[in-house]
């Protein structure tokens, strides 16, 4: 029996995914199941508070395997695009933050995954590409996500010519929020999770909906639901602590009882 396509280890509040199909991690139905496995599990725990997402071997993930492309037909192909959706919004979707630790290449659908997660810090030598068309498909999913991150141009042209570009271009582009040395990815990430666990539970879960909710809706509505988050944050007692904390001069103390209860805003009144 073939080891489990993904790993995942859990120290306390925070989860490690890791990809495990190395050198390349190239995306097959039973890589994509379990990755979609794996957050469905994760988002019904209100008690996760951070993810991290990182792959092993040599790449984050280089796209998907061209051998089971190759033998897909018209019915086969869309099974297979809307599992790998499915599986790439769950990532997207999580009620918690996702941080990629991207340890090499993150090409094709690699890439889209990269685009789900909420940060994304890279290593010197890491490339980004979305090559679909060079094998004769477009590219989908969260590569909808790229003009809004890079602008149209930027976009287009990763998208038309199939080019990848490396870790310092795409941080230049805005496409990664930090590129280190390879053997400071670990501390790199650790140090953003950090800063994440410093924030209110119930707080970050809202802002996470809001980041989502914000990139599908329109500013009306965005600012609509901000406004119930906003309230919400009260009715589950956080906004209080954090007030008091900081006009006593101390660190909040934050209930992880409280994370469960009633963090997702309400529908904006229409």
């Amino acid at each position: 029996m073939a080891a489990d396509p993904i790993r995942i280890a859990r120290a306390g509040d925070v989860v490690r995914i890791t990809l495990a199909r190395p050198p390349l991690n190239l995306f097959e139905p039973e890589l994509i199941a379990a990755l979609k496995r794996a957050f469905d599990d994760l988002a019904s725990d209100p008690s996760v508070r951070v993810a991290v997402l990182t792959g092993e071997g040599r790449a984050f993930a280089a796209g998907m395997d061209v051998r089971v492309l190759r033998a897909l037909d018209v019915a086969a192909a869309k099974r297979l695009i809307t599992s790998l959706e499915a599986a790439i919004g769950a990532v997207h979707q999580a009620p918690f933050p996702v941080v990629a630790a991207i340890n090499g290449p993150a090409l094709g659908a690699g890439f889209e995954l990269a685009l789900a997660c909420d940060i994304r810090i890279a290593v010197t030598g890491a490339l980004f590409g979305l090559p679909e068309v060079r094998v004769g498909v477009p590219s989908v999913i969260q590569a909808a996500l790229l003009p809004s991150i890079v602008g149209p141009g930027r976009a287009a042209e990763m998208l038309l010519c199939g080019d990848p570009v490396t870790a310092e271009q795409a941080f230049a582009a805005g496409l990664v929020n930090r590129v280190v040395p390879h053997d400071a990815l670990a501390s790199a990430v650790d140090q953003v999770v950090d800063r994440i666990l410093a924030g209110a539970p119930g707080a970050i879960r809202l802002q996470k909906e809001l980041i989502v909710r914000w990139r599908t809706t329109d500013l009306a509505t965005a600012i609509q639901y901000g406004i119930n988050a906003f309230a919400t944050a009260y009715a589950i007692g956080e906004a209080e602590e954090g007030a008091a904390a900081f006009l006593e001069k101390r660190s909040p103390r934050w209930s992880s009882a409280r994370m469960g209860a009633a963090t997702r805003p309400a529908a904006p009144d229409h």
